[in-house]
């Protein structure tokens, strides 16, 4: 037995475990596909068969044909407003990590651990102070309401500073010595060494936005401001009682951008929540 069999042997049930928890994870996405692929009568009979016998594009038909189901532009919107609201917290939270994490200045431990008490903060108490800030500012169904709450993001912050806190601070007093001021020494010393703590941020953050829908559905009237998730909501309430087969072909139009964006991201996917499990070291 050569060292790659006896290795095998050895994990095997390692990757048994692995194997079952990934039939796990998949079946639902198996069965909302297939059953995205029959009529609503196959769907409703018990047991719904697992595969269709006759595909049929039906329910993607009438899902990309209605009128008030505007799936593809509901995405753009998401897209759009998730890549933006990803640029504003990467430009705020950016900096102001540099400074919790590399600068020293009187009280930076207290307000640092004042901003992470905002964390246990739930979402849900300051849902309607945000909506009253929004409609004063006129934001309200406009994406500015998308974008501007919530990107002083305390997580990207607390994230960057653990990663920046671990540069070397050598390099730093190098850049001291050419007479790099603060922002140069962030420019070019700190910021490109940062390029995977910010890289692995951007997509946890991307993810959070893209799939957020509590806030998009209280802020958001309009029926071309609508993201996808809102979209799917009220698809699901319209259809699911009459037609599943249309309420599955949406949220597998919704699954594939993000299955897309996984298999292109996956390995910075997988290192950013590496480094938030390790952030705390």
């Amino acid at each position: 037995m050569n060292i790659r069999q006896n290795y095998f042997y050895r994990h095997m049930g390692t990757y048994l475990f692995l194997i079952i928890m990934a039939l796990v994870v998949l079946l639902p996405l198996v069965i909302t596909l297939s059953q995205s692929l029959m009529t609503n009568q196959q769907v409703n009979r018990w047991p719904p068969p697992l595969l269709p016998a006759t595909p049929t594009l039906d329910a993607y038909n009438t899902v990309f044909s209605q009128p008030d189901l505007r799936l593809i532009q509901w995405l753009g919107n998401s897209i759009y407003a998730a890549t933006c609201y990803t640029l504003a917290v990467l430009a705020i939270c950016t900096p102001a990590a540099y400074a919790f994490g590399r600068l020293k200045f009187p009280g930076r431990n207290i307000l640092f651990s004042i901003l992470l008490i905002t964390v246990m903060i739930p979402s849900q108490v300051t849902l309607i102070p945000n909506f009253l800030v929004m409609k004063d500012l006129k934001f309200l169904d406009t994406f500015n309401a998308l974008i501007w709450p919530g990107a002083a993001n305390v997580f990207g912050v607390f994230l960057l500073r653990q990663f920046m806190q671990q540069i070397p601070t050598e390099l730093e007093e190098a850049a001291i010595l050419d007479g790099a001021t603060y922002w140069g020494r962030f420019r070019y010393v700190i910021l490109p060494l940062s390029t995977n703590a910010i890289t692995a941020l951007a997509i946890l953050v991307f993810l959070g936005h893209y799939n957020d829908l509590l806030w998009p559905f209280v802020t958001m009237n309009s029926l071309e401001k609508r993201t996808l998730p809102v979209g799917l909501q009220i698809l699901n309430s319209a259809y699911a009682g009459s037609y599943r087969p249309i309420v599955l072909a949406g949220s597998v139009f919704a699954t594939v951008p993000i299955v897309i964006f996984y298999i292109i991201f996956q390995r910075r996917i997988i290192k950013g929540v590496t480094m938030t499990g390790m952030g705390g070291r």
